[in-house]
């Protein structure tokens, strides 16, 4: 690191965190004069007694909704241009997001197309939002994708099968209200999921090229309570210390890979979400080692500080390093997420996910440079064909 380097930092999203900090709802909408809200989720919360606790909560603060609960994993580009149809409609004077990172995601772009008009992917990249935007709240209910202090969604082109962001700091919620309880109802499997998504968000911002103090600060901590809790946190949902650290973790590592980047194991697993719509954080967590490995010898340093911070200790650089890889794989294991064969993923479509994941926006991030050729060598070692 180079500690003369320039870098500006800063964090659009004001966070309210703790057990409880979801109560704070109302007072929040009344900053803004907010008198009606729409709730935006996805199928499974809404059928879920979460979603209606937000509601009987809304009505007794006497605030009016609306529900749009048509967000889909990997959110689609017809999720955001329904769900702002709906949103010109029905005239919210804020978006509430309750969910994971499709639902925050889906929101995000959802705010913009509804102020702007146009499609989703107008809006691709940097810079392309202009106006004001509608007002967010974000609510997470997983400790994952930390997409509530983020200022970039993801969204899938539906016909192109491809994803893309939209990146702008007036998508970023005003105000996150991050309350570990709600991530109380998380299945075991998506707690492994999304655990292994902020996992990988930590170790991909330390690691990235654009990595600088502030951002290498939150990664570190982060990697350090991912890797404490998220054992715990799988095997037993109801732990308040396990799900705190989970949630807290996955937090401080979306402000780290907002101010550094992603890299190499986010490229192939958006490629593999375009083509196969696979959970995200499942994609992240097969891929990560195999990515570490193919990166190790660029970046030694920088992987045994992350041994030492996941409380590994042997001598030499490298052979931390060489721990650090062996135990992501471990912790992968241990939590019972599937090897990447598990995935469907068909050899035929290995030159295309590798030109894919080459023309992805975060790969000149990655430690080690990545042509096509080398995504190519990573997916067939992966896929058991090298």
């Amino acid at each position: 690191m180079n500690l003369v380097s320039p870098f500006g930092f800063a964090l659009p999203t004001r966070i309210e965190y703790g057990t409880g900090a979801v109560e704070k709802l109302a007072d929040e909408l009344a900053l803004i004069d907010a008198r009606r809200v729409m709730l935006i989720t996805d199928v499974r919360l809404a059928s879920s007694g979460l979603l209606a606790r937000f509601t009987t909560y809304l009505a007794s603060k006497r605030i009016a909704y609306d529900i749009f609960a048509r967000v889909e994993a990997n959110p689609k580009d017809y999720n955001v241009e329904e769900g702002a149809k709906k949103a010109l409609s029905d005239k919210p004077d804020c978006l509430v997001a309750v969910g994971g990172g499709s639902p925050i995601d889906c929101a995000k772009a959802i705010a913009v197309v509804a102020a702007s008009g146009g499609r989703a992917r107008d809006f691709e990249g940097y810079g392309k939002v202009s106006g004001k935007v509608l007002p967010l709240i974000a609510i997470p209910t997983t400790a994952g994708s930390g997409s509530e202090v983020t200022f970039s969604a993801v969204i899938t082109d539906s016909t192109q099968r491809i994803k893309f962001s939209i990146k702008d700091s007036s998508i970023a919620p005003r105000v996150a209200l991050v309350d570990p309880e709600l991530t109380f109802s998380m299945p075991a499997a998506l707690t492994a999921a999304t655990g292994m998504d902020a996992l990988t968000h930590a170790i991909e911002a330390f690691s990235a090229r654009a990595a600088e103090p502030l951002s290498d600060a939150l990664a570190l901590y982060a990697i350090e309570l991912i890797n404490t809790h998220l054992r715990a946190a799988v095997a037993d949902g109801r732990s308040l210390e396990a799900r705190s650290g989970m949630l807290l973790g996955s937090l401080l590592a979306a402000i780290a890979f907002s101010h550094s980047d992603v890299a190499a194991v986010h490229c192939i697993s958006e490629a593999l979400g375009g083509k196969y719509d696979l959970p995200h954080g499942v994609c992240n967590a097969v891929v990560l080692p195999a990515v570490m490995e193919y990166n190790l010898d660029y970046c030694v340093d920088r992987y045994a500080r992350i041994a030492l911070a996941m409380g590994l200790r042997t001598d030499g650089a490298e052979n931390l390093a060489r721990q650090a890889v062996a135990e992501v794989k471990k912790l992968a294991t241990d939590i019972h997420l599937p090897d990447f064969r598990d995935l469907g993923v068909q050899e035929a479509d290995i030159e295309e996910l590798a030109r894919c994941s080459a023309a992805n926006g975060s790969n000149p991030a990655n430690p080690r440079p990545m042509t096509d050729e080398d995504y190519r060598n990573v997916l067939l070692r992966l896929s058991g064909a090298a």
